[in-house]
């Protein structure tokens, strides 16, 4: 009985110190965890043309990937040591906590609810809420001619509520899973505006420019930050000093450019990045 125990207990030694070689516990930080094991899992959109979408030959494109990869390789991962996986408005905040994700990257707004679940390094843009509609549609002209309108949103998101909060009691909201579902319900005439991010919906126009069109009014003020699991202090910074080194060393602008630009989006200043 005795040499069975010490058999089991060396067994045990054996796979802690594996895991241990493998990059250490859950709990230390990211940035330690990254560095030993060149290895991250990043959360991001993969239908957000221009911010972050799977294209058909399964490659991962979009000024947040873009962002993505630069923190990456600042924490000491190869862009091939990443794992892209998809996250949603309504999965971000479980995905980071459950660690499905290491870190979000993904339109992802900070807020202070928000920031009770998770951390924020950030922000890296700056944008405004506002309307994607038809061209034809010269009666929309901003949030508050939407009465008796229908306005998609997605469901884990906030903006269509906030329209008929502050703006239109009377408009009439509609949910789709994903924001191609709104786009696709816009063109056929099942809807009459889409509202999120103006960043966001500038992707689709660049889709469909005869068709579509961007208010231009924007009603908000949303700021993107990258989305790190609570307490782990020691990689926002980390992250934060690599937002800074991108905008510091122009390769922030030339991603909007890249990425942004072609929708005829008109690119922010870059913001002030927090220092944590």
């Amino acid at each position: 009985m005795r040499g069975a125990r010490l058999f089991l207990a060396l067994v045990l030694v054996a796979v802690l110190t594996a895991c241990s070689g493998a990059g250490g516990s859950p709990s230390d930080p990211l940035v330690d965890r990254a560095a030993k094991t060149g290895k991250l899992t990043v959360g991001i959109r993969f239908d957000q043309p221009g911010l972050s979408e799977r294209t058909v030959d399964g490659r991962y494109v979009g000024f947040d990937v873009d962002v993505a990869k630069y923190v990456a390789n600042a924490l000491g991962v190869a862009p091939d040591g990443i794992t892209w996986r998809e996250t949603t408005s309504a999965t971000r905040e479980t995905d980071l906590t459950s660690g499905k994700v290491d870190m979000v990257v993904a339109a992802y707004s900070i807020t202070p609810k928000r920031e009770q679940q998770v951390a924020f390094a950030g922000p890296y843009f700056t944008t405004g809420q506002d309307l994607l509609v038809r061209r034809s549609s010269a009666d929309i002209t901003g949030p508050d001619s939407l009465n008796d309108k229908r306005l998609c949103s997605v469901a884990g998101s906030t903006p269509a509520q906030q329209v008929r909060d502050r703006f239109a009691q009377a408009v009439r909201l509609v949910e789709y899973p994903r924001y191609p579902d709104c786009v696709t319900a816009l063109l056929a005439g099942q809807i009459d505006a889409v509202t999120t991010d103006a960043v966001i919906l500038a992707g689709y126009v660049a889709q469909n420019p005869e068709l579509l069109r961007v208010v231009g009014k924007p009603f908000s003020t949303e700021r993107y930050g990258v989305g790190l699991r609570k307490g782990d202090a020691k990689t926002v910074t980390a992250v934060g000093d690599a937002i800074r080194a991108m905008i510091g060393d122009g390769e922030w602008r030339k991603s909007l450019q890249r990425t942004i630009g072609a929708s005829g989006y008109p690119l922010p200043p870059a913001p002030e990045v927090a220092r944590k």
